[in-house]
């Protein structure tokens, strides 16, 4: 095989290396902030293409960018309009990429000084410490990076003469059609357009492709992204494959567009295209032109889109479990945000349950159908919070994850007093224990109607702290009375047992609350961390 093509690979392989590197640390570095940011800012679809568009530049990955905005609108911190806007965005996002490479990597010999940049990237990779540890991370893939852009550059033009426009497709529009599904496969391959695109901007560079080619290239390779999308939905939730059906029309009909732009944009450009470096600028200018274009398409039907999307892709499954994503586990934050909403889903079921029970006459086969369906999803979210993993590197997921832990573990305490038949039933039997009952399904009600606000907190806290104090007060005069009369000491312990209920699920009610808005708060506030002293 020719040198210059095993150079090429070479240069490919070292591209995706330090994409994949360079991604992971930014995503270290910034991906809490710009998580912070999506939740913040997006309260618009066109906000969400803006706030999409920012991040995917930042973090250098539209896919990281997708799970975000997948697992925002699964934790209900979004509409799906607004998740759609972000998706959008991460388009024009992934454009930034283009653009860096066009400008430095071949307007600046950047090859001269990537090695010592790698050395200087993995020394604070192995010897620093916090931020500048990531930093040295975003060093080495930044430099590896422009490492592999020279080596398929000094791999393409070892093939001067022997590589040139007339071994690909002629420019026809069926050749142009064959070049796009080309660019496609090439992306699906290796699962990186900006590999892709980097291979393109080269081969135009060393003149092995005309500009034409290069673009049509570059339109199949917008619409090869969508292949790694639709292959994480596999076995996903309904909201990812909603995700990776729009990620498919959308880029599929901005191809279609971008496609008819071709002659008219190389011929806008044309008188341009010779000067050193003018072609990649243009290519670069191009990819972000047609998804802007595509956006602009889209935004003014988002909701009918949105609309076809629930028709293409309509619930299935249980719906307590509609949020555990099986690809929100590659980020655990994102995993977390899921887990925090599917519990707080269960919760307001078996606060239904709860509310049935304690109107006078429910009885217990009422909603043992509804009972047997929250413990299931109990089980499932247990089981599924089992697979997340978060550690001090990642402080902000770390805290709502065990926010998260501290409230499934309540949840399963009111669960099972919600199965305690004889308690509830006793309840109605006393006077004083059913005005407390009233109370309590008061409280509840409140639950039901306002979800998870402060001052539904607050409302449950005084709740418990009042049952509390009933309890001891009723269980005290109870036992005096039982002292001074012969009454039935069975009759007087299931009384007590009874009390004992009331406060115990106003008190679970309470703290799972509590850890709910914890973990709400901690990811839409800054993080402040106490000082010494406190």
């Amino acid at each position: 095989m020719d040198t210059g093509i095993l150079l090429a690979f070479g240069g490919i392989g070292l591209f995706l290396l330090g994409m994949t590197i360079l991604t992971e640390g930014l995503r270290a570095l910034a991906a809490n902030r710009m998580r912070r940011m999506l939740v913040r800012t997006t309260k618009t679809p066109l906000r969400g293409v803006f706030s999409g568009a920012l991040t995917t530049a930042l973090i250098q990955s539209s896919s990281a960018t997708t799970v975000m905005a997948v697992g925002f609108v699964g934790a209900g911190l979004m509409s799906f309009s607004q998740g759609l806007g972000i998706i959008f965005g991460a388009n024009i996002g992934t454009t930034a990429t283009g653009w860096i490479i066009a400008i430095f990597g071949f307007k600046v010999d950047l090859g001269l000084i990537a090695s010592p940049l790698l050395l200087a990237g993995i020394l604070l990779k192995m010897f620093a410490q916090g931020n500048l540890r990531k930093i040295g991370w975003v060093l080495a893939g930044f430099s590896l990076l422009f490492l592999g852009i020279s080596a398929m550059q000094q791999g393409v033009e070892g093939l001067e003469g022997i590589l040139t426009p007339d071994d690909f497709p002629a420019d026809t529009l069926i050749g142009r059609f064959e070049l796009v599904l080309l660019g496609a496969a090439i992306t699906a391959l290796t699962q990186s357009s900006s590999a892709g695109l980097a291979t393109a901007l080269v081969a135009l560079a060393t003149g092995s492709i005309t500009f034409a080619q290069a673009a049509a290239l570059v339109i199949g390779m917008n619409v090869g992204t969508t292949v790694t999308a639709l292959l994480a939905t596999l076995g996903g939730s309904t909201g990812s494959r909603r995700t990776g059906y729009s990620h498919l029309l959308y880029n599929v009909i901005t191809a279609a567009v971008a496609f008819f732009l071709v002659t008219p944009y190389t011929a806008l450009v044309g008188g341009w295209l010779d000067g050193g470096g003018n072609a990649q600028i243009a290519l670069a200018a191009f990819h972000t032109l047609f998804n802007v274009l595509g956006v602009l398409l889209f935004l003014p039907f988002i909701r009918p889109f949105e609309r076809l999307l629930r028709y293409l892709v309509p619930s299935t499954g249980p719906q307590l479990l509609q949020r555990l994503d099986e690809g929100l586990l590659q980020d655990p934050a994102a995993a977390v945000d899921a887990v925090a909403a599917t519990i707080r889903d269960i919760l307001l079921e078996y606060a239904t349950i709860l509310d049935i029970r304690l109107a006078p006459g429910a009885g217990p086969r009422t909603i043992q159908q509804r009972l047997a369906e929250a413990g299931h999803a109990l089980d499932r979210t247990r089981s599924y919070l089992s697979r997340i993993h978060t550690g001090p590197d990642m402080p902000r997921a770390h805290a709502r994850h065990l926010d998260t832990v501290h409230a499934l573990d309540h949840l399963y305490r009111l669960a099972h007093r919600c199965q305690q038949d004889a308690r509830i039933a006793f309840l109605q039997q006393d006077a004083e224990l059913s005005t407390l009952a009233g109370q309590l399904r008061g409280a509840i009600l409140q639950l039901r109607r306002n979800r998870i606000s402060e001052a539904g907190e607050e409302a449950l806290n005084r709740l418990q702290a009042h049952m509390d104090t009933e309890r001891e007060t009723y269980r005290a005069r109870m036992v005096e009375d039982a002292t001074r009369t012969d009454g039935d000491t069975d009759s007087l312990l299931r009384k007590l047992d009874s009390a004992r209920w009331l406060q115990r699920v106003s008190f679970h009610l309470w703290r799972i609350v509590h850890h709910l808005r914890n973990a709400e708060e901690e990811l839409s506030q800054p993080r402040v961390d106490p000082s010494p002293a406190a």
